[in-house]
């Protein structure tokens, strides 16, 4: 078969960023690397030291320092702390709270560190190499219905998925689910984009299965592969997760739907941020700093476009203009919130779709964290952008 140099170059932009799995949003794999990859191994800056912050800034980071330690939040109980990620769009609160030295503003010691699957997020966590792991919704939930003892404690983002499929299939984009009927669709189980794709299906009165009046899913063990299967003729359209969407168009794949634009998929948590449960009630101070990192990274994002994009692409190495588009586009939000309610509705919608057991998710859901993070910086500086989270918080919490 003769690909077309568009689709070589997907291969080679695949290959290129290999270990971008999308399973921190995605799949529940048994498969997982030998290796983590050290975010410092070919990206500048993926670690941030409080030290070096300080000989740019000695007299600007002692006063904030000495905010931090007497706002009610107390001093960290650790200092160092180790955050995993995967390479995707959607996680660069850490990115920018490590650029623009907001992890050393409260006094830690922050190293990033990119991994590949989720399965692996949470293996770190439980060995105590995380303390912080970026986990997506469906896979975090997943985990704690079997056993795990971890706490969703923030958010990270939310939307940012959909799916795109051949231009053969379709002349434009946003045409809908009805596109994908009779086709064959790469999808990954146990992940937000397939828990979408069936809600949609779902509403519409779409079966999965064979046939011309159904959708038949495909599933791969990786959102890579099922991305990478769209080189397959058997293969006529695929889930993408940020900022897989801007390619595939770039490309020249139709989008079928953003699910930022569905109404049954509005403010669909995505990524979490997962730490063990005893760490969160041992070093209560230390994720209240943590987060108050967030925060202001959030505020930053707000507020510097510019210097976002460039920060993200210290450790997501595509085009600025794909992150521009993922990140400002419209397609997700990118908020430290941890979405309770909406985290809550999709634990619901999951045990019904079949992907886990219902269980008791109250003692593995800490909003009190994020809640004193923001009250203090609140009580800083309460601006708009501070304040809209506030109002977020407490109509989601």
């Amino acid at each position: 078969m003769k690909f077309s140099d568009s689709k070589v170059k997907v291969i080679a932009f695949l290959v290129a960023a290999s270990m971008f799995t999308f399973t921190g949003c995605g799949a529940l794999n048994n498969s997982q690397s030998d290796t983590q990859q050290a975010a410092g191994a070919d990206k500048p800056a993926a670690t941030e030291s409080a030290e070096s912050q300080a000989e740019e800034s000695s007299e600007e980071k002692t006063a904030e320092e000495s905010s931090a330690a007497d706002s009610s939040t107390g001093l960290p109980e650790k200092t160092n702390i180790n955050i995993g990620y995967l390479n995707s769009t959607a996680h660069l609160l850490a990115f920018v709270a490590s650029e623009e030295g907001y992890f050393s503003d409260e006094g830690l010691n922050v190293t990033l560190t990119q991994f590949s699957s989720a399965a692996e997020l949470v293996n770190g966590l439980e060995s105590d190499k995380l303390d912080i792991a970026f986990i997506g919704s469906v896979p975090s939930l997943t985990f704690q219905s079997q056993g795990h003892d971890v706490t969703i404690f923030g958010g990270a983002m939310s939307n940012g998925h959909g799916y795109v499929i051949k231009s053969e299939f379709a002349d434009k984009d946003e045409l809908g689910v009805q596109i994908l009927k009779g086709r064959n669709v790469a999808s990954v189980k146990n992940s937000v984009q397939d828990a979408e794709l069936q809600i949609l299906l779902k509403d519409a009165g779409i079966e999965i299965g064979e046939g011309e009046d159904k959708v038949n899913i495909v599933y791969f063990d990786s959102q890579k592969d099922a991305y990478a299967a769209l080189l397959n003729n058997n293969i006529d359209a695929a889930s993408v997760y940020s900022p897989y969407a801007s390619l595939a168009k770039s490309q020249g794949y139709k989008v079928v739907y953003y699910c930022a634009h569905e109404k049954a998929l509005e403010n669909q948590p995505c990524c979490r941020q997962v730490a063990k449960t005893s760490a969160l009630n041992e070093n209560p101070n230390t994720y209240t700093a943590v987060e108050r990192a967030f925060i202001k990274a959030y505020h930053f994002t707000q507020t510097d476009k510019d210097k976002t994009i460039a920060d993200v692409q210290k450790y997501i190495d595509i085009d600025k203009e794909f992150i521009e588009t993922e990140v400002y586009g419209g397609y997700s939000v990118s908020s430290p919130d941890p979405d309770k309610k909406g985290t809550l509705t999709l634990k619901d919608t999951i045990v019904e779709l079949g992907y886990t057991e219902d269980y008791d998710i109250e003692p593995l859901y800490n909003t009190s964290i994020y809640k004193n993070a923001l009250d203090s910086i609140l009580a800083e500086d309460s601006d708009d952008i501070y304040k809209s989270l506030e109002e977020h918080f407490n109509d989601y919490e």
